[in-house]
């Protein structure tokens, strides 16, 4: 009998980065408030969330394995949250040119049968080039990036903002680590490929 998968997420991101690993599972909003905890480390906080959220949806898919992710963007110690406007989004911008961010992306799979949890932090530096506030402008017009982290795709047109981007796991920058998944469900008992 195969094990339903489950990714705690409604995020349309992680559902196609998960789609390069698996054809069928189904997405369960985890209902989690992403609030953070007072002096709350970022790569502490995106671990307590991909927790979370796994747990969340562990509660009504009780026989399945469950994904949670979560992803905390972080700027000389400050936490970029997803912008939600416009003129915040050029705001982080302007804030993260010439500078590292560091993008902590954090994966639980809770094996909802028997409690079994499996996590990980992945830890990617995106440096940015100097960016000029035209350049800002037109790159938030073009991609509206106010559901994302750091406000930028690095997928998309994004990408075009770095000098570079170190990572030991490209799909972590997109919001779900797929190389250290795919070794946690293989060590969960999943087949991958």
């Amino acid at each position: 009998m195969t094990v339903p998968i489950v990714l705690g997420s409604t995020s349309r991101y992680r559902a196609e980065l998960l789609r390069r690993l698996l054809a069928d599972f189904t997405q369960a909003a985890p209902g989690v408030d992403e609030a953070a905890l007072p002096d709350e480390a970022p790569a502490g906080r995106a671990l307590r969330l991909a927790i979370a959220k796994a747990e969340a949806v562990a509660q009504t898919h009780p026989q399945a394995l469950v994904i949670g992710s979560d992803q905390v963007a972080e700027l000389g110690g400050h936490v970029l949250d997803k912008p939600g406007t416009a003129e915040r989004a050029r705001q982080q911008l302007r804030a993260s040119s010439g500078h590292a961010v560091h993008f902590h992306t954090a994966l639980c799979l809770l094996d909802a049968r028997t409690g079994a949890r499996r996590t990980h932090v992945d830890l990617t530096r995106a440096v940015f080039r100097a960016l000029d506030d035209g350049e800002i402008a037109r790159y938030v017009e073009r991609e509206q990036p106010l559901d994302c982290a750091g406000s930028f795709k690095c997928e998309a047109l994004g990408i075009s903002l770095f000098e570079r981007i170190e990572t030991d796991d490209p799909s972590a920058l997109i919001g779900l680590p797929l190389i250290a998944l795919a070794r946690l469900l293989r060590a969960a008992g999943h087949a991958i490929p």
